[in-house]
């Protein structure tokens, strides 16, 4: 007898603006860590650097809550069959960056 495993609950955002927004925020983040890289290569200040090591964490915190939150709206909003369990699992997500 064959065991029936539970299926996988994932999302894969589909609105377009948001994966936008997202993406520029990454690559914004992205640039920043160069920067980064430069300014220790340069020697600059320590409170220089830990203000842009600050912001790039900033920027990829808020693309996940916002990635976290704009799933968890298209779940709703599209009646996902299993809309509770997949809730759950992103919640978890999110309280991953509380």
């Amino acid at each position: 007898m064959v065991k029936k495993t539970p299926p996988v609950l994932t999302h894969v955002l589909q609105d377009e603006a948001q994966l936008i927004a997202i993406s520029k925020r990454i690559k914004r983040a992205h640039g920043q860590l160069g920067a980064i890289s430069r300014m220790i290569d340069e020697g600059r200040s320590c409170e220089d650097i830990v203000t842009q090591m600050s912001a790039v964490g900033k920027a990829i915190n808020t693309a996940a809550i916002t990635l976290i939150s704009a799933s968890l709206k298209e779940c709703i909003e599209n009646g996902t069959s299993d809309t509770q369990a997949l809730t759950d699992k992103l919640q978890k997500l999110f309280l991953s960056f509380a």
